[in-house]
């Protein structure tokens, strides 16, 4: 089957709403829950931010969250609030927090950090770092970015080339080899 052809200007029309529908997803963020959120950050729509606490998260200018991506601020569940403690969660400027990560509450994100999908961010990340994995660990440091967390375009090949082959990259060349 043979996919339907959208016309440009709908397409236009689609990209102007969706941004239109986060700029005003942020605004409802910072008003009725009042969290502090630079009004250039992008936030999934899919993206769960912890409500109980809000006024303890913190999200700097130029800052991109994807989508599935959990940043609490507390560390106790929703139905026993007197017996936990609150967290002040701060990520920083120009920032990138891949889908599906969980930032866990009390953690501070320095500026110009990129946080792999899937990682669990348990401590303190400094910044100009690369984070992955559970619990997260800094993998590359001295990094710069653009904003929204694009590496710069030299560090790009920089980091490909030293970076360590996978698990299965391993296996698949050992296997390649002849005996």
């Amino acid at each position: 089957m043979r996919p339907k052809f959208v016309s440009p200007k709908v397409f236009l029309w689609i990209i102007h709403f969706r941004h239109t529908l986060l700029w005003g997803y942020n605004w409802y963020l910072r008003k009725f829950y009042g969290m502090k959120l630079a009004p250039d950050v992008r936030i999934s729509l899919k993206a769960r931010i912890d409500k109980t606490n809000p006024q303890a998260i913190e999200i700097g200018p130029k800052t991109l969250v994807a989508f599935d991506s959990i940043i609490l601020s507390h560390d106790f569940s929703t139905g026993r609030h007197s017996g936990g403690e609150t967290h002040g969660t701060r990520i920083g400027s120009r920032c990138f927090i891949g889908c599906a990560s969980i930032i866990m509450p009390g953690v501070r994100i320095g500026d110009q950090c990129i946080v792999a999908s899937g990682s669990v961010v348990t401590k303190d990340v400094p910044s100009h770092s690369i984070v992955a994995g559970n619990p997260a660990k800094v993998i590359r440091s001295g990094i710069q970015t653009e904003p929204f967390g694009i590496l710069i375009h030299d560090q790009k090949s920089d980091i490909e080339a030293n970076t360590p082959p996978t698990p299965a990259e391993t296996a698949s060349t050992k296997s390649a080899e002849p005996a």
